[in-house]
Order: C-alpha cells, then structure tokens, then sequence
C-alpha cells in the first residue's frame, strides 16, 4: 500500500508546484514590460537567496550577470508576456550595495513587486522613463545600452567610494539594473532610492547645476503640478536652504567629497536635486486628509449597521488617498511610540528620509529640505565637447555661465553655487 500512496503524494506535489508558479497574479501591470520586471525582480531576489555571500567582491562580479529566458504558454496573457527574457548585471555588486545602504532583500522586493510601479512624469532632457515604486521608497528609471556601459565602468569606482564612505554620500543610490526583453524589443532599467520622502509631500523641487544659461523651467514644465524649476528660477525667488552652522557643514562636507569624486572620473553635468516640504502646509493636508477619513468612515457605519467592526476597518484602509503615507509610515506614526523621541521637524522618519534636512529655528519658515546629487554618468567626451563648442559659438567664450564646460570647472561652479545657496 506504500507505493500508491507514495504515487498520490508526488502527483500532489506536482499539481501545488504548478499553481505555484501559475501566481501571476502577482505581478499584473498595465505595461508587459512591468510585469516582467516584477517578475524578475522577484525570481532574481529569491535565486540569490541561495548563493552564498563572498567575503569580498572580486573584478570578474563586476562583469558578472544571471539570464533567464521564459517561454510559457500557460501564462494569462492579460497579465503576463508568456515569452520574454530577464537580464541582471552584477547582482553580487549590487546585493553588497544595498546591504551597505541598509537595505534588506526581501524589503526591497516587497516594495517593487507587491503592487504595480506607478508611472512618474519626472522626464528629463534624456527622454528616460521614471516610475515609482508602489510604497514610494524606490525610483524604476529606463536607460540606454549606452548608459548601462557606463554604469559598469562606473560601479568599479562607486562601489569602493560607498564601502570607503560608509554608506554616507549624497550620490544616487543604485540599487539594481536589469535588462529586460519583451516583444523582442530589449529595456534598460536601474533603480534608486527616492530621494524624497513617501509620507511627506514634496511641495516645490529644484534642478541646480550652478549654470544660468538656458536654466530656467520651460512653460511646458511650469504646466506640470509639481514642475522642476531650475537655476535661474531658484536665484529669481530669492531662495536659500536654511539648515543651520552645523547640519551645512556636514552637508558641504559630503557634498564636497562626491564632487571631488565625481571629477576624478571626468564626470559632470550632475545637478543637485532639492526638494523642498513646508511644514505649516503639510500639516494642514494631513488635518484635511484625516477629516475625509473620517467622514468616509462615518458614510460607511451609517450605510451599513450590520457586520463585524473589522470588515468596516478593511474598508476604511482601502477609502485611504492614493497620497496617503504607505503602511509602514503610518503605522510608525500611529502606533509606535519609540519614534517619539526620534521625530525631528516636521514628522520627519530618520529610517525613511535618509536625505530629510529640517530648516534651522532661524529661518523664516518651517521647512523640510531632500538633498540629493543626481544625473552622475555623463563623461566629459566628445559629445561634451561638441555641446561646449556650439554653445561658446551662440553665446560667447565667457565659460562661467555655460552649462558645458570641463569637469573641473564644472565642479567649481557647482560648489560655489552651493555654498551660496545654503545657510
């Protein structure tokens, strides 16, 4: 009787082994392409879960890369592709520099696979695609086969200047890149921390590269709700970031180190990316939010008296603005006490907002600061050069006010608007 039993046993593992795999559920997006990024992000996590962590990078992870190609005609073609192929560049590298930015695996996948990532209409000159991460915690942009090689050659300089620093550095934090084939047509994906907070709106922000020529939000940008106002624009309004003698002397202090960093690679053309909370108006959203919570949360008693509490309790969460704070900072803020002696300004997540700076008790309003270094692959080459040639033709040999010239001076520029700009 043993062997039959055996037999209904495997049969049985077989059949749960397939419904496993037939979750797609999970991964359902509107564009093939996100799907299959989830999915992938998912399989990588889980592959190198198994893989036993080095006790140092050695060169060839550096080039090193996991492929895997699915051709599966069950899949729901609604949600998933059933032919398609995912590509991860150096996952060793990458593993270690989420781990130094304190990143967990698992958290990471959460945040990228749980519900679909949103399309963000952050845009820039590059024509890159951006979207976010469903809880707001991570940044999807696409890039060219060029800039994934540049992203290789420069991973072997980021990775040593991020184990040197710590961990602490203004420069974007790449966390992941992948290649992913859908449709035979081939995308380039990296990913980042959001520089600014998923619970704190973000009210104005800012592109500074400390250059007035052409540096000013176009009209199409200014139609935008949250435009990306530049140079020109900051100067004009009379801005300034007032953080106060100690907060801007760690600041010009990381900002001056991953500068230098940047020009001994001949890198330039980053901007720093500002953006800016006012206090005052992100308590009145929040009043307003809770307000409509509340009223949502009396329609629902009043129209149904019947049911057990906790299905009312489902329903409100799911009544919750799109705008809201993920689960993870409202549940901080409502319910943990430990971070009350740990909230700055403002509501301010030290865990979360690794890049919030509140405003000093001088300035004139009470404001929260995001400050990042953004854009860093763009290499001093001939594209460069040609750019700076042109634009010393249209506007002169005077290099000050031009966005194109070389690193160094490119640098200095940089700093020296900085240094102006915060107080």
């Amino acid at each position: 009787m043993s062997l039959p039993s055996g037999q209904g046993l495997s049969k049985l593992k077989k059949k749960h082994f397939r419904v496993k795999h037939q979750k797609v559920k999970l991964f359902r997006a509107n564009e093939p392409f996100l799907s299959v990024l989830m999915w992938g992000i998912n399989h990588t996590i889980n592959e190198l879960m198994h893989v036993t962590i080095p006790v140092m990078l050695l060169p060839d992870d550096f080039r090193a890369y996991s492929k895997i190609k699915i051709d599966n005609h069950l899949f729901n073609k609604e949600n998933m592709p059933s032919h398609f192929k995912v590509k991860e560049y150096c996952p060793m590298v990458f593993r270690n520099i989420r781990e130094r930015f304190g990143i967990d695996d698992l958290d990471y996948k959460e945040s990228l696979t749980r519900s679909q990532p949103l399309p963000d209409d952050s845009s820039g000159k590059s024509g890159a695609k951006f979207y976010l991460s469903s809880d707001k915690l991570f940044i999807i942009k696409t890039l060219t086969s060029e800039e994934v090689e540049r992203m290789h050659s420069f991973l072997k300089h980021y990775h040593p200047y991020i184990v040197e620093r710590h961990g602490k550095t203004l420069l974007p934090q790449y966390l992941g890149m992948y290649r992913l084939t859908v449709d035979n047509a081939e995308h380039y994906i990296v990913i980042t921390r959001n520089v600014f907070s998923n619970h704190l709106s973000t009210h104005r922000k800012f592109d500074l590269k400390g250059s007035t020529v052409d540096r000013e939000a176009s009209e199409k940008e200014l139609e935008k709700d949250l435009p990306t106002y530049k140079d020109n624009d900051f100067v004009k309004q009379k801005l300034k970031v007032y953080i106060g003698d100690e907060a801007r002397a760690k600041l010009m202090d990381t900002l001056t180190a991953d500068v230098e960093f940047l020009t001994k690679l001949h890198l330039m053309d980053y901007s720093l990316l500002l953006g800016i909370h006012e206090v005052e108006r992100g308590e009145q959203e929040s009043q307003k939010e809770k307000e409509n919570e509340q009223e949502n949360a009396c329609q629902e008693s009043d129209e149904s008296e019947t049911g057990s509490g906790l299905e009312n309790r489902n329903y409100t969460t799911y009544n919750t603005p799109p705008d809201s704070p993920n689960a993870i900072a409202q549940f901080v803020r409502e319910q943990s006490l430990q971070y009350e002696g740990r909230f700055f300004a403002g509501g301010i997540i030290p865990e979360l907002d690794i890049y919030a700076i509140p405003s000093c008790e001088a300035a004139p309003v009470k404001e929260i600061y995001f400050v990042a270094i953004i854009d860093v692959l763009t290499h001093y080459g001939v594209k460069k050069q040609a750019a700076k040639a042109a634009k010393t033709v249209k506007y002169g040999s005077n290099v000050d006010g031009i966005s194109t010239c070389d690193p160094e001076q490119y640098a200095k520029r940089f700093m020296e608007f900085m240094q102006k700009a915060i107080e």
